[in-house]
């Protein structure tokens, strides 16, 4: 296999066309008198319209960007950004949200790709046009203290916890793919906010792009709402906290880490739940793929002929920052011991225990039929639902 590279130094107008999101990208189309009803229907910005709308819908069929949108790769400086602010307005006016953040998604992505492997002095300079404070020397990055926690604090991957870093003098020293993952994160986190709109523009936009908005719609995974997953023997009110918080997560069309989507695929399988109803819990995650999904639940779920991949056990799951008890940053106060005091029992070690002490029903499994013998450990699965 081959390996990549680093990225070529970028010109001013090149920097902008790769990462159009910068404060200082409208210098690209200086002097145009560029108005949002011209790019929404002027001839001379019609090129841009297509390559805008090919954006978006390359960004529903596949929010990973791993492969290249051909109408972008030919155009130039000036149409990538105006087909990226075309895109953003037709998708703010979009009456549901999932299609904005799959295209965050995939946006963030894209340019990840690129700063994953750009020169040092081009990583300092879209963090610093983004706000944050990056220093990069021959083996590490600098990231400014207060700037690292929050943009690592939505990334629920382990490595990413604070207190997994070599912090020294008020920074936290990453690799440079780690910097590069802290400011994909940083661009998701801001193309996923609609951009405000009149209500004359969103008609507008509604009206001249409701073809484009209907195949948004169209290629949107319908997120999974509450109350509407399919029959089944299992009784979510009687999932541990850890667990129901993974679902809201997911409901809520944020992202969840590879090792919570594993646990809540494998949780859902050994606590009674049939294959559509465990593929529909994923359907809110911004980066949903229904065939990468159903392939993975399906290794997930035919685990020992049919038993299936066992959860994480508790201690498992606080190491991920995935108890709701201590390990999450969003934990419960104390106050919360009182409502649900059995999280905090010194014998529970298994969110199946849990289940089972609260009487649910799992398919095959011993974990937690009575207090006191300890959960078998936890094995390794082979990743996340979707990615």
């Amino acid at each position: 296999m081959a390996v990549r590279g680093p990225a070529p130094p970028l010109s001013g107008g090149e920097l902008y066309a790769e990462y159009p999101f910068l404060p200082g990208a409208e210098a690209l189309v200086a002097g145009e008198g560029l108005s949002v009803r011209a790019l929404l229907e002027g001839a001379a910005y019609e090129r841009a319209r297509v390559i805008g709308r090919a954006r978006v819908l390359a960004a529903q069929d596949d929010p990973r960007a791993s492969s290249t949108v051909q109408e972008l790769a030919s155009a130039g400086p000036d149409e990538r950004y105006l087909s990226f602010l075309f895109a953003r307005l037709v998708l703010s006016a979009a009456p549901a949200a999932g299609g904005l953040r799959r295209w965050a998604v995939a946006e963030a992505k894209r340019a990840h790709a690129r700063l994953e492997h750009a020169p040092s002095d081009e990583l300092e300079e879209v963090a610093r046009r983004l706000g944050f404070v990056f220093a990069a020397s021959p083996k590490l990055v600098r990231v400014d203290l207060t700037d690292y926690v929050r943009l690592a604090s939505p990334i629920r991957e382990a490595e990413f916890r604070l207190a997994s870093q070599d912090l020294s003098g008020g920074g936290v020293f990453v690799p440079a793919p780690r910097a590069a993952r802290l400011l994909q994160e940083a661009v998701r986190r801001e193309l996923a906010v609609p951009v405000p709109l009149t209500a004359e523009l969103l008609a507008a936009v509604r009206v001249r792009e409701s073809e484009l908005l209907a195949d948004v719609a169209r290629r949107v995974p319908a997120a999974f709402e509450r109350g509407r997953a399919r029959p089944t023997t299992m009784d979510r009110g009687r999932f541990p906290p850890c667990l129901r918080r993974m679902q809201r997560t997911l409901e809520r069309g944020e992202n969840l880490s590879h090792a919570g989507r594993f646990c809540l695929a494998s949780f859902l399988h050994r606590a009674g739940a049939d294959f559509e109803t465990i593929v529909d819990a994923f359907r809110g995650a911004p980066d949903f793929d229904e065939s990468i999904t159903r392939y993975q639940v399906d290794h997930i779920r035919s685990r020992d002929e049919g038993r299936g991949y066992e959860p994480p056990e508790c201690d498992t799951l606080r190491s991920h920052g995935l108890c709701a008890r201590d390990g999450d940053p969003e934990g419960p106060e104390p106050k919360d011991r009182e409502r649900d005091p059995l999280c905090y029992e010194p014998f529970l070690k298994h969110p199946l225990q849990y289940y089972r002490l609260k009487g649910g029903v799992s398919r095959d499994g011993k974990e937690g039929d009575r207090p006191g013998p300890p959960a078998p450990k936890g094995r390794g699965g082979p990743g996340a639902p979707s990615r």
